[in-house]
């Protein structure tokens, strides 16, 4: 892969909270190398109130995100990706729009807070969790040396990312 400025897709079913997290990490710690956007198979139609507080007091511009269909980006848009990753295991079983760009893909599946029951504490420390998962495996994707690395060598290590567990996320 070429160096300059690489547009990344997190795919979600809701697009309420992992993918709109990713894109708001990725965008604030890229770098200006890179971009992120998000966008779900099922979209909520906006952002899940904890995900938007999370991400606000961390000092995440949020301000133009939005919960969006994935064929939005589909052949019809402007936007060329270099990776599109999924972040839940539902949409990862799905069939997605073809996205312009031939973007390299992966899976980086990691459990939805939105899902957890239980007490206000136990729900939101889900969603910083959930933020602390996606900001480490952000971390490591923009650490990669992509422009030694080859584009199979690059699907290897992006593949690799996605397996991380939580003992080594930590």
């Amino acid at each position: 892969m070429s160096g300059g400025t690489y547009n990344v897709l997190f795919l979600c079913r809701a697009n309420s909270a992992r993918s709109i997290m990713a894109e708001a990490i990725l965008t604030k710690e890229g770098h200006d190398h890179f971009h992120g956007y998000s966008a779900g198979s099922y979209p909520r139609g906006e952002i899940h109130p904890y995900a938007q507080e999370l991400l606000q007091s961390l000092d995440h511009n949020t301000s133009g995100f939005s919960s969006k269909a994935m064929e939005a980006y589909s052949e019809q848009s402007d936007i060329k990706f270099d990776f599109v990753f999924t972040v839940c295991d539902t949409t990862a079983n799905e069939d997605c729009p073809v996205f312009p760009g031939s973007p390299m893909t992966a899976h980086w599946g990691i459990p939805d807070p939105a899902e957890v029951e239980g007490t206000e504490a136990e729900k939101r420390f889900a969603f910083a969790d959930t933020y602390r998962m996606l900001r480490n495996r952000i971390s490591i994707f923009t650490s990669l040396p992509f422009k030694s690395l080859d584009r199979m060598s690059l699907q290897q290590e992006i593949d690799k990312i996605g397996k991380i567990t939580d003992r080594e996320d930590a």
